[in-house]
């Protein structure tokens, strides 16, 4: 495999701006410079943990980690002092790189701390890089179901996802991305930072999430933004009072929705205000990307709700609860969908028992489940864990369920679960934040907007009030944090 960073040797282009966090930009030479610079301070280390914060030091540590052959831990800064202990007791990093200044917690203060370089010898070179099956990250995933726990990540995986996105969405050196996720999960890191540079385009990041940055940005320029269903509400609910922020987006190539699934009265409200539709793409820790939606208006899948086709490389398919593969893309027979493909991640650190119990062969059980349309074009419906349902001899999907309750004029927020029942087997419960606390829709109410239009047994049976929904840091809902 050649470099992953074609673009950080030397060459005309080492003026053009490769990174933009606020006021301070990289050219692609001084991130070269930097990264040499920090690499030599690598060498003989197993391992170094990142600590990611919104800034470019961030991007150079792991630049430096990936041309030096050591794998990175990207550490959130928001996790709590429990979690942090288990990720670095777990990994045992050799080193800690951290941005000049930054305060680290007491789980770090053991080890070697690097301050990472932002500057250095422009001349300076970067030592050859390591083979495609190499580790190139550790990415710990968000533990809903026990510790967290660290997917291994190799090389050919980041370079497989990157130019498949490449391919699907036209992606060029002559794209300039903004966005405002954090660095120290996929979606901000590893398509937000490492996929302009991949491309030898330029990321622009906001810092904090706002839909004024987002509209200066694009109307200075860039042309994709990347976003989480939270920052496309958000853009959503500001397009009423902003024209400016709809002639922005009208101007984007391409506007980009990951983490979680977009709800579709988001979807038809930005389309309307701007005449852009928002693509929709599909991945996992670990697994990178899976599927996403092509530019073109008229490929497979391109409608809210669904995430496409399977990407270049990946092989994906439905299977039933006995793990047959289901015998046809019927739009309308819910299965979990296993994957094989360069993309995928090579093991569990430490947990060969969560590895093998991850894989059925060699495909790899997401846990998620999806219908899949007669083009190939695949739906999510939910986690199989927390999103499938069993009433009254049906399969329900959460997903569904949930887009409709949003389409209602009085919800503001909805999540579904499922609760025992002692007929049913399973009763579906709808979690609604009101658009008007004082006024919120009833639950007879809420039952027939859902069985109108999509089946009766779909309906929930019980509907519960919030305030708002629990969600982590991506903008997923925490469901298992909702009970009655």
């Amino acid at each position: 495999m050649s470099s992953l960073f074609p673009a950080l040797t030397a060459g005309p282009d080492d003026r053009r701006p490769a990174l933009r966090f606020g006021e301070r930009t990289l050219t692609y030479g001084g991130l070269r410079a930097a990264a040499a610079a920090l690499t030599p301070r690598l060498a003989g280390a197993g391992r170094v943990a990142v600590w990611a914060t919104p800034a470019p030091e961030t991007a150079v540590a792991v630049v430096a980690a990936l041309l030096a052959g050591v794998p990175a831990v990207p550490l959130n800064p928001r996790t709590g002092e429990r979690e942090l202990t288990h990720i670095v007791t777990d990994s045992a990093p050799a080193l800690v790189l951290a941005a000049p200044g930054d305060e680290l917690p007491g789980p770090l203060a053991r080890l070697p701390r690097v301050d990472v370089p932002t500057s250095g010898d422009e001349a300076g070179r970067p030592p050859a890089e390591p083979g495609p099956d190499a580790p190139a990250l550790i990415v710990y995933t968000s533990g809903t179901t026990g510790p967290p726990k660290g997917a291994v990540l190799p090389r050919r995986a980041v370079a497989a996802t990157l130019d498949a996105l490449a391919d699907a969405w036209a992606w060029t050196a002559d794209d300039v991305l903004v966005h405002a996720l954090p660095l120290f999960h996929v979606h901000g890191l590893v398509l937000g930072v490492l996929g302009p540079l991949r491309r030898g385009g330029s990321v622009r990041h906001l810092g904090r999430f706002s839909a004024e940055g987002v509209r200066r940005e694009l109307a200075d320029g860039a042309t994709m933004l990347f976003g989480v269903p939270t920052m496309y509400h958000r853009i959503a609910e500001a397009l009423d009072t902003d024209p400016e922020l709809a002639k922005a987006l009208a101007g984007a190539r391409l506007l980009v929705s990951g983490s979680a699934a977009l709800p579709l009265p988001d979807h038809e409200r930005i389309t309307a205000a701007t005449g852009r539709r928002i693509v929709e793409r599909y991945g996992m820790t670990e697994t990178l990307m899976l599927c996403s939606v092509g530019i073109d208006p008229n490929a497979p899948g391109s409608r809210p709700g669904s995430v496409g086709l399977p990407l270049h490389g990946v092989e994906l398919r439905l299977v039933q609860e006995d793990g047959t593969p289901l015998p046809t893309n019927d739009g309308e027979t819910v299965g979990e969908i296993q994957v094989r493909g360069p993309n995928l991640f090579t093991e569990y650190l430490n947990r060969p028992d969560a590895t093998a119990a991850a894989f059925d062969g060699d495909w790899f059980r997401t846990g998620d489940m999806a219908v899949r349309d007669a083009d190939g074009s695949v739906r999510l419906v939910g986690r199989k864990a927390t999103d499938l349902i069993k009433s009254g001899g049906y399969k329900i999907g959460a997903g569904e369920i949930e887009n409709v309750l949003l389409g209602h004029p009085s919800v503001r927020e909805a999540a579904v679960t499922g609760e025992p029942d002692t007929d049913l087997g399973e009763r579906v419960v709808a979690w609604v934040v009101p658009a008007d606390p004082g006024a919120p829709p009833s639950a007879e109410e809420l039952a027939g907007h859902v069985a109108a239009q999509l089946a009766p047994y779909k309906r929930p049976r019980v509907v519960r009030y919030l305030d708002a929904l629990p969600r982590n840091d991506m903008g997923k809902v925490m469901k298992r944090a909702l009970h009655g």
